[in-house]
């Protein structure tokens, strides 16, 4: 029998993979491309699931909401140091 997963749940296990790693992230915000090196999954005021990380080549650590990220791929050839502690969110 085939499992099927919801988009959430995949683009939740994309993002814990990419956190435990510590690899950059690539992905398209509505029509804008992001390099973010991905910190923590929470939910905003209005429940909805968002990503914090900060973009790369800057110090500006920004939050992203799910419903507007598409095309996500992991860049593994690259890992980051975080500037902030990552607790074990992801587990």
């Amino acid at each position: 029998m085939v499992k099927l997963i919801r988009r959430g749940k995949m683009k939740t296990n994309i993002f814990i993979q990419a956190i435990k790693k510590r690899n950059n992230l690539q992905f398209l915000y509505g029509l804008q491309e992001v390099n973010l090196e991905p910190y923590y999954i929470s939910k905003n005021k209005a429940g909805k699931k968002v990503i914090y990380g900060r973009i790369r080549n800057s110090n500006e650590i920004r939050k992203f909401e799910y419903n507007k990220i598409a095309n996500i791929r992991i860049i593994e050839s690259f890992r980051f140091s975080p500037r902030i502690p990552i607790n074990s969110f992801a587990s």
